[in-house]
């Protein structure tokens, strides 16, 4: 069964070779990629491709900049085998990666969606376990007592509004999932936790297989980090969760309405951030950090 993955493209040309080299070592054959470049300008990425001699890989270029969201639809909307994966175009796939997730699928048939193990790395590819990969890692991943853990409908929903303890490139998804449930719009900075929330509130079903397949690129410098400092991040999470407890408190998923509504672990993270946005964010930042912190 052929594996599809796709790489939506915009960014360091060189760690996107590697990401390209690293899906090129899997030790399962059964795969295609298709980079879909959201017109970068840099004249190597086009040439790389040309030269690379690999009908396994499709290169394609937007003819306009579509934008992370849409160029996510774009991957979606090409996509025809059963399960794909939307990679970061700077993270790196282990050779064992399509291993661990056939194996967990074979295992939960009616798997949606399959988080394999992963490693946190920099910009420079050095490993390391940030306190908020902590926290994923060691406090909110489930337990895989059994090699592997599943979660279900409303213990999906409530395990991930405690808090988002999944890494968005390395998932696998079941295609028909995606193609039937798509992001919501007005919310750029945590669309990946929206759209799994409704693959929960659908009844969908989550594999956490543990065993370490992907390596996760976390930056210093990166968008997220941006977006805390101006206080998007924050003002986008208050109206998610408010929306999710809505949403669990009409399907009577009490326990996941008042996780929703607590938001325990996001306050928590936001007081860990306060005193970075008070030292280096805007007068919005800290506004949206203390709200998110102290508004019930």
């Amino acid at each position: 069964m052929t594996h599809e993955i796709f790489v939506p493209y915009w960014g360091d040309p060189g760690l996107l070779f590697d990401t390209v080299a690293s899906v090129r070592a899997q030790r399962s054959p059964d795969w295609r990629m298709v980079v879909i470049d959201d017109c970068y300008p840099d004249a190597s990425v086009p040439a790389y491709f040309a030269a690379l001699d690999d009908p396994r890989v499709e290169y394609v270029r937007n003819e306009k900049n579509l934008g992370i969201t849409e160029n996510y639809r774009e991957a979606i909307r090409r996509a025809t085998s059963p399960f794909i994966t939307i990679l970061g175009c700077d993270d790196l796939m282990h050779p064992n990666y399509l291993d661990v997730v056939g194996n967990a699928v074979a295992r939960v048939p009616d798997a949606d969606v399959v988080q394999p193990g992963v490693v946190v790395i920099d910009e420079h590819g050095v490993a390391g376990l940030p306190l908020v990969d902590r926290v994923k890692q060691q406090l909110l991943a489930p337990r895989a007592d059994d090699g592997i853990a599943v979660l279900r409908g409303a213990d999906m929903a409530t395990s991930l509004i405690r808090g988002d303890w999944l890494y968005w490139p390395s998932l696998t998804f079941r295609t028909e999932t995606l193609k039937r449930i798509d992001f919501r719009d007005g919310l750029p900075i945590i669309q990946d936790l929206a759209l799994l929330m409704d693959i929960a509130f659908d009844g969908g079903t989550l594999v956490y297989a543990p065993e370490l397949a992907f390596s996760y690129r976390r930056h210093r410098a990166s968008a997220s980090q941006k977006t805390l400092l101006d206080g998007r991040r924050f003002s986008d999470e208050r109206t998610y969760y408010r929306q999710a407890h809505a949403l669990a408190a009409a399907k009577g998923w009490t326990h996941t309405a008042r996780t929703a509504r607590l938001r325990v672990m996001s306050r928590l993270h936001a007081i860990t951030e306060l005193p970075g946005v008070l030292r280096h964010g805007n007068a919005a930042g800290v506004r949206s950090t203390l709200a998110h912190i102290f508004a019930i």
